[in-house]
């Protein structure tokens, strides 16, 4: 629910009384994912959306019954090939929900106040919730800080539970993931009892565009579009303007393997190299392939390519270093223009997040959506 978050919050200090539904659970072509949320307040007003349109009617008629019952429910949402029109979820996949009240006298209130004040002003936390257990638990809220302190408990009595939850939702938040884990009743790690959902909320990933050219003005936007923090960064200070590059979260006039030395970066951050020159392009991706982040891509044509590949291998990159980089930058688009080219940059750094191969849905009988294919690469990269 903390998509919602600065709804929701201004609801919370406004004293209303609300009903907040939540997927939990997914699978199949279902449109939305863990923690896409939908609100209803008393007056009947709603926020949100659980699956784009599909089953928002029946989601919204659950939130007003459990304002008068007082009590969370998890609900399946599925489909028969037979009957897949009839139960409203159109396009053939399931959804479970919870749907919690929150009234003003809620146990979790004060729990649900801190998380999303925390997420509207882009605090990170996490917010761990059981979606799957005793009833008398359901529903019950942890606040999970980035130093593993937190807030609330699932139950009084069960302080190994809430130190155990606790680490578990922490580890997820430092890798800014959102996402259900197993727990026994007694707290221990072993698949048991419980499930809980963990939302993460955390900074925006960043984007650093290296190169101050138009092709880069145009990914700016590209970048900015899909969500990132975007940072531009060139050695000449006449191409790196804030005239050039309006919508650019931050400029930084330095040669880019020095600044790339000194940032933050972690395993979200994507990098792309679009200098296409030498004296920049080596010691950038020298440091750029050994470092854990999510992508790193150089542009150039197939020629400056083989160039730099010979380069990096005799300043003593590895296969598996060199492997990482996705160069030429792209996907085969044909594209021309600059924003042509930002796009199929774009396309790339979606399917390299979500385990997309960047074929054409038609007729490929592949998974449209592929979360499954992205955590367990996470769960990979995390093993390694």
């Amino acid at each position: 629910m903390l998509d919602i978050a600065d709804e929701l919050s201004r609801w919370v200090e406004e004293g209303r009384e609300f009903a907040v539904a939540t997927v939990v659970a997914v699978g199949g072509s279902a449109p939305r994912g863990p923690g896409a949320a939908l609100a209803v307040d008393s007056e009947g007003t709603v926020i949100g959306s659980v699956s784009g349109g599909c089953v928002e009617g029946a989601v919204y008629d659950l939130c007003v019954q459990a304002l008068q019952d007082g009590e969370s429910v998890v609900e399946r949402f599925g489909y028969s090939d037979e009957d897949a029109f009839a139960v409203g979820l159109t396009c053939g996949g399931v959804l479970d929900i919870m749907i919690t009240p929150v009234g003003a006298e809620a146990p979790a209130r004060e729990v649900f106040r801190s998380a999303l004040s925390a997420a509207a002003s882009g605090e990170p936390r996490a917010l761990a919730r059981v979606v799957r257990g005793p009833a008398e638990l359901l529903g019950k809220a942890l606040l999970v800080h980035p130093d593993g302190s937190y807030e609330g408990s699932f139950d009084s009595g069960a302080t190994e539970l809430d130190r155990t939850a606790a680490a578990e939702a922490r580890a997820m938040l430092d890798g800014g993931r959102t996402g259900t884990l197993d727990l026994s009743e007694d707290g221990t790690n072993c698949p048991g009892g419980l499930t809980l959902l963990v939302e993460s909320n955390v900074p925006p990933p960043r984007m650093i565009v290296f190169g101050a050219i138009d092709f880069a003005a145009a990914l700016v936007r590209a970048g900015k579009f899909l969500g990132y923090h975007v940072t531009v960064c060139d050695a000449r200070p006449v191409f790196a303007t804030r005239a050039r590059f309006p919508e650019a979260d931050d400029l930084v006039v330095d040669w880019p393997h020095r600044y790339l030395r000194g940032t933050a970066t972690d395993g979200r951050t994507v990098l792309c190299v679009l200098t296409h020159d030498a004296k920049f392009d080596i010691p950038l991706l020298e440091q750029a392939l050994r470092l854990p982040v999510a992508f790193v891509g150089a542009m150039g044509s197939r020629r400056t390519h083989a160039d730099r590949d010979r380069r990096l291998r005799e300043v003593g990159l590895t296969e598996a270093e060199l492997a990482r980089l996705r160069s030429p930058i792209g996907l085969d688009l044909g594209a021309r223009t600059p924003e042509e080219t930002a796009l199929s940059i774009a396309a790339e750094i979606v399917a390299a997040r979500r385990g997309g191969t960047g074929a054409p849905l038609t007729g490929s009988g592949t998974p449209i959506h592929r979360d499954g294919v992205q955590r367990d690469a996470t769960k990979a990269a995390e093993a390694a």
